[in-house]
């Protein structure tokens, strides 16, 4: 009986994730939003099949890299960066699939990237993050409004020496340097 139960509930669970999964047309068009408008006919997209894994929804060829919103997180995250940061994304989702925590993924990275194994871009590559609340997005249709868009800049070992930034928000849309002086620092500018 335990054994039908369970079988009961992951054939119910599948279903409901698969359901509440986005068509991939609806994923490709959220996901370029984030990327500046030149990027978005021809950016790769990274989104969700229907059992809720990682798949390549289309390839790209212009440099650009757009993740479709995980439809299992509070709140919409859309992100699109340049393909010179995906070596160091893509490792971040392995290490995700493999239940390593925040703390974990950052020392392995950090040990790859210093072993030479994680290669990192010398100059800074963009990334683009847009945010908005699940309300303001129509799953059927791919439509979202009242966003809000993060411009951040990645280039290891940046410093406050070096930049002139600060290392906290200083007020909107004023950029900040964040985790200066690491394998993560990055330039972050919030408009609002």
């Amino acid at each position: 009986m335990k054994m039908l139960l369970n079988l009961f509930l992951l054939l119910f669970m599948g279903t409901a994730f698969a359901q509440s999964i986005p068509s991939k047309e609806v994923q490709i068009k959220s996901a370029v939003l984030a990327a500046p408008e030149m990027y978005r006919d021809h950016a790769t997209v990274i989104g969700y099949d229907t059992q809720g894994q990682f798949t390549t929804l289309r390839q790209g060829n212009n440099g650009m890299v757009c993740l479709a919103d995980d439809p299992h997180q509070k709140g919409i995250s859309i992100s699109c960066y340049s393909d010179k940061l995906e070596p160091f994304m893509k490792r971040g989702r392995e290490l995700t699939a493999e239940g390593k925590s925040t703390a974990e993924k950052r020392a392995i990275r950090k040990k790859e990237i210093e072993q030479g194994t994680l290669p990192l871009p010398k100059e800074p590559a963009a990334t683009y993050v847009l945010s908005a609340k699940d309300s303001d997005f129509d799953p059927q249709t791919g439509n979202l409004k009242n966003s809000s868009l993060r411009y951040v800049f990645y280039k290891p070992y940046m410093t406050v020496e070096e930049t002139g930034l600060p290392d906290k928000p200083q007020g909107p849309g004023m950029p900040w340097l964040m985790d200066a002086g690491t394998h993560r620092s990055h330039i972050m500018i919030t408009p609002q």
